[in-house]
């Protein structure tokens, strides 16, 4: 039986760069050889496309070849560009085709998750993992997040946009500010205060021209990782996110394998089981309101009084060894080997294995 050809796309332009490569390095070690053929493409930071021979931590000093991914729905697969003997000067008109079954874009943030890479797979004609275009584009925009989640009846924070006419003095403090479509920590602020409001929006604006700010939800975070599409989904075990101090901040510790700077994860996660299927079923209410597909992170906090209010979704989480989505997954007794092969089997056929 001939083996998937599967794409893996890692690397990117993205603040998460390094997280993606550590992403990319997890699902090699667990994919299946006998099941899959993979091509492994680094994104460097510059954007460059090269065809190497795996995610490794000094991939792109390795043996790597331009590589493009076609547009053309008719070749379906990558264009390997023929280069000098340096590899400084492609060769024009020279190329070799490798087609493909499926691609898996394990690349977070910008150009990752805001369905820029989703629209040139749309034009490729090749079959990718997570979700479409639309549902990209709304998951990477909080503000969108929460428009079409209310819009089915989802509890979400009040939020504002920083626009010129906004009045400091007439915000709930406690606030978050952050940019509006990013799928990290960075340029996030906690702010106390009008007094410390422009600082914050002079961060997240380094990060974004769109700029949210959030009324505080008091309440504990809950993760939910789900896979599948529609009405064929499953989940994990649910996490807690227990906070030290502080709010919590993932990919800005210095070395993030070795846990947050603030937080720690309960898995699965200390609450009730009357809790533990509100979260559940809020975060596949989420899922499917927001059309997402393949997989996702849906986090959501849970108040004193009972209530599941949305944080965010993540359309293509981590997939390191620290990560929340593996591990939740890992608890429910589903290893990432068997994540790839459901997530291949809910993109090639529809249904999850």
């Amino acid at each position: 039986m001939d083996r998937v050809k599967i794409a893996v796309l890692f690397g990117g332009i993205s603040e998460e760069h390094h997280i993606s490569v550590k992403s990319a390095q997890e699902i090699a070690k667990n994919l299946d050889l006998d099941k899959y053929e993979p091509f492994y493409i680094g994104i460097t930071e510059r954007g460059a496309w090269k065809l190497c021979d795996g995610p490794g931590p000094d991939w792109e000093n390795g043996n790597c070849r331009p590589v493009v991914l076609s547009p053309d729905s008719s070749v379906q697969g990558l264009l390997v560009l023929e280069s000098d003997r340096m590899g400084s000067r492609i060769r024009q008109g020279q190329y070799r085709t490798i087609n493909l079954d499926l691609v898996f874009p394990v690349l977070h943030g910008k150009r990752g998750e805001d369905g820029v890479i989703q629209g040139l797979l749309e034009l490729s004609g090749i079959p990718y993992v997570g979700c479409d275009v639309q549902s990209s584009v709304q998951c990477i925009d909080k503000s969108l997040t929460y428009t079409v989640a209310r819009s089915a009846g989802i509890a979400t924070p009040n939020f504002w946009f920083a626009t010129p006419d906004l009045d400091p003095e007439q915000l709930p403090y406690p606030v978050f500010v952050k940019p509006a479509r990013s799928g990290s920590s960075f340029g996030v602020s906690k702010v106390s205060d009008a007094a410390e409001l422009r600082e914050a929006l002079e961060t997240a604006g380094q990060y974004d021209s769109k700029v949210l700010i959030e009324e505080a939800v008091v309440g504990s975070e809950v993760g939910c990782a789900v896979l599948g599409n529609d009405v064929d989904l499953m989940t994990g075990e649910l996490d807690r996110v227990a906070l030290t101090h502080g709010f919590f901040k993932i990919h800005q510790e210095d070395s993030p394998e070795t846990g947050s700077e603030n937080a720690t994860f309960v898995v699965p996660a200390d609450i009730s089981e009357e809790s533990r299927a509100l979260i559940q079923e809020t975060a596949q209410a989420v899922y499917r309101a927001l059309g997402c597909g393949g997989l996702a992170r849906v986090d959501l906090f849970l108040t004193a009084d009972g209530r599941a209010v949305l944080n965010e979704v993540n359309t293509l989480p981590g997939m390191t060894s620290y990560s929340r989505y593996p591990r939740m997954m890992a608890a429910a007794g589903v290893p990432l080997s068997e994540v790839i092969d459901r997530l291949v089997s809910v993109t090639l056929t529809g249904k999850l294995q």
